[in-house]
C-alpha cells in the first residue's frame, strides 16, 4: 500500500490523539504499508499495526514501538538506534 508523506503524517498525529485518550483519534493501521527510507524518528507509534509493512531504510531512531504489532514487517537495514521495541 502506498501513502504519501501527508497521509502519513495524518495518521500519526490520529495515532497520538487515540494514545492521550483524545477525541477523533484512533489507533494507526499501516498495514502493508510502503514505508520505505520514511523518516519515523521519534514517532509515537505505541500499539500500531505494521504487520507487513515495508519499513526497510526507514529511520526509526528514537521511535517507540513498544507493543506494536510488526508481525512479517520488512525492517531490513532500518535504523532502529535507540528505538523502543
Amino acid at each position: 500500500m502506498n501513502i504519501t508523506q501527508a497521509e502519513l503524517k495524518v495518521k500519526l498525529e490520529l495515532h497520538l490523539k487515540w494514545l492521550r485518550g483524545k477525541m477523533g483519534g484512533e489507533r494507526a493501521d499501516l498495514r502493508y504499508a510502503d514505508l520505505r527510507y520514511a523518516n519515523l524518528s521519534y514517532a509515537a507509534l505505541r500499539y500500531a499495526d505494521l504487520r507487513s509493512a515495508d519499513l526497510s531504510y526507514a529511520n526509526l531512531s528514537y521511535a517507540d514501538l513498544s507493543p506494536a504489532n510488526l508481525r512479517s514487517a520488512d525492517l531490513r537495514s532500518a535504523n532502529l538506534c535507540s528505538a523502543n521495541l
